[in-house]
């Protein structure tokens, strides 16, 4: 399993929120790219990018986005409002290895479709849950979609992978939702990264348990309850 640190922009800031609250935002870092290279000297193999502003329809980091691209040696996954095929392609041809793509994909299936055709393994579904139902718009719309009944309909598609965020869990260092991952992980027939709450050692082990292929990680890294070097020495891959 990899351990993918999380690199959230708002506002040109790397931050960390919890709960999924915008109003609650506990970390604030000036220079996003300063961090991505930080992560990468420590040792991580991968890092995950999301522009919280264009996922809120707030504007967009897209000069840090590419900034981050531009310097980065390791594959990047990068998420946040990516609504048509021109941001998606651009992303790609900026260097981004995969690309995060939420409340169009979860909301429109035929563009889903369309785009896993036109981008065969280079999207990665990302499912934003609270309580298993599927939130959209930046946490802002819950949908009456148990996910584990999502994951199953994907199977035919020619995706990357699928991440899910335990929102109820993010930023509170309170350990993921296991029981959630488990279900996801065997009802999914591509590679499942877990989000929200990892906060030890043992939260990844367990989840490496669970048939989980990787797992991104941000409040118990910027507030150094993990340690960076030991994670990617131990989850590196």
């Amino acid at each position: 399993m990899i351990a993918i640190p999380a690199v959230d922009l708002r506002d040109g800031a790397c931050v960390q929120l919890v709960g999924g609250e915008y109003a609650k935002e506990k970390v604030r870092l000036p220079d996003p790219a300063a961090v991505a290279r930080d992560w990468v000297s420590q040792g991580f193999q991968r890092l995950h990018v999301v522009d919280l502003d264009a996922a809120t329809g707030k504007g967009n980091n897209s000069k840090i986005v590419r900034e981050i691209l531009r310097e980065a040696s390791v594959p990047v996954q990068v998420g946040g409002g990516i609504r048509n095929e021109d941001q998606i392609e651009r992303l790609i041809d900026d260097g981004a290895t995969y690309v995060v793509v939420g409340t169009r994909a979860i909301e429109d299936e035929d563009w889903l479709i369309e785009m896993a055709d036109k981008f065969p393994h280079q999207l990665i579904v990302a499912a934003d849950v609270r309580e298993r139902k599927i939130v959209t718009r930046g946490w802002t719309r819950t949908l009456p979609r148990n996910v584990v009944h999502y994951v199953e309909e994907l199977g035919a598609l020619p995706l990357a992978g699928i991440l899910v965020t335990a929102v109820h869990k993010e930023g509170q260092l309170q350990g993921t939702d296991l029981p959630l991952m488990e279900d996801v992980a065997e009802a999914s027939q591509w590679s499942v990264m877990a989000s929200g709450g990892v906060s030890s050692f043992d939260d990844l082990r367990a989840l490496e348990h669970r048939g989980l292929a990787g797992a991104v990680l941000g409040m118990a890294l910027y507030t150094g309850v993990m340690e960076p070097r030991r994670i990617a020495e131990e989850f590196g891959a």
